[in-house]
């Protein structure tokens, strides 16, 4: 008794700290299998064989009920830790790679979302990815607005010089 509550209580801590959580079903993948998939994730995530029964209790003391019907046959979660997109990737071309892993849920800031919205995740740009783009785009701005304020003086410059040089011209 004591061991499972151990477990529920763990098992509700992983569910409030992690950034996302995605339900998974790893029927007919190999021990094998499931240790390349854990190593692939563990970088931003940790991928845990879980028992429905003390998932569901762990969960809804999270306040989270979505996976109340989801949670039947081998059940695997991957508790985000890192970046949400990596992780949907990773499972997604693991899937793809092995058809016995399905996902078949998650939950996402906040939110429950569904399988193909974790597929929506992965399509997406990683973090890196889409902050060098912010960074390129917000230094593209700079540079135009340096050229946009350095351009009236510039002219001002010519104008003034051209003025200098008609005066110099005339005497």
């Amino acid at each position: 008794m004591a061991n499972k509550e151990a477990s529920v209580a763990e098992l509700t801590d992983k569910f409030r700290t992690s950034n996302a959580v995605v339900l998974t079903e790893y029927r007919g993948l190999t021990v094998a299998q499931l240790k390349t998939l854990r190593k692939t994730l563990s970088g931003d995530a940790t991928y845990a064989v879980v028992k429905n029964t003390l998932t569901k209790i762990a969960a809804n003391a999270a306040g989270i009920s979505a996976f109340d019907n989801d949670l039947f046959g081998p059940t695997a979660i991957a508790f985000v830790h890192g970046d949400t997109v990596t992780v949907a990737k990773a499972l997604r071309d693991f899937a793809k790679a092995n058809p016995s892993l399905v996902v078949k849920n998650g939950f996402f800031d906040g939110n429950p979302i569904t399988a193909d919205e974790v597929t929506k995740l992965a399509d997406l740009e990683s973090r890196e990815v889409l902050l060098a783009k912010f960074a390129g785009a917000a230094k593209a701005s700079l540079f135009g607005a340096a050229y946009l304020f350095n351009a009236p003086l510039s002219k001002a410059v010519r104008t003034v010089e051209a003025l200098r040089e008609k005066q110099d011209s005339a005497q």
